[in-house]
């Protein structure tokens, strides 16, 4: 892989919280500047598409997703998203052909001190490089095809569907 294309969507990995009422923002992405901190070996770019929690991502706003990456002459996409319609999205976009997309995004805030965002990036960097053409999800450390895969709201965690 010699390019990345990071097209940000909003989500939890995003949110900034300021009072215990968990009123929130949801911030500027923060992947551009992990992968800059942790020093990764390869150029990328971060296109911030929209600041959406995720049960506000719309259709249109795949559809939207669905042009850049269409349009794009770069192979390989990390979309960071909300987990609440991941799969949904990831589905949107399957009918893509011969490029690798990689859904990812956090239950936890990239800025809290206990977040999964970090791993979760980690693994989709991997897994972006590795997976094969189509659309994936990554999270908890799997890779997931979004065919068969579903968000367990009682237990915060992705699950194979049967």
């Amino acid at each position: 892989m010699k390019r990345l294309t990071i097209i940000t969507t909003g989500g939890t990995i995003d949110k900034l919280y300021f009072d215990e009422l968990s009123e929130y923002q949801i911030g500027k992405p923060v992947i551009g500047e992990l992968l800059t901190n942790y020093k990764v070996g390869f150029d990328f770019e971060v296109l911030s598409l929209m600041k959406k929690d995720s049960l506000d991502i719309t259709d249109e706003d795949r559809q939207l997703i669905h042009t850049v990456i269409e349009r794009s002459d770069d192979r390989h996409f990390l979309i960071t998203h909300g987990t609440d319609t991941m799969v949904e999205t990831a589905r949107y976009l399957s009918s893509i052909k011969d490029k690798t997309m990689v859904l990812t995004g956090a239950l936890t805030p990239a800025r809290f001190n206990s977040t999964d965002a970090i791993f979760n990036i980690g693994c989709a960097v991997a897994a972006v490089q590795t997976a094969q053409a189509g659309a994936w999800i990554v999270m908890n450390g799997q890779v997931w095809n979004p065919e068969n895969v579903r968000k367990n709201r009682k237990a915060n965690q992705f699950e194979a569907t049967d």
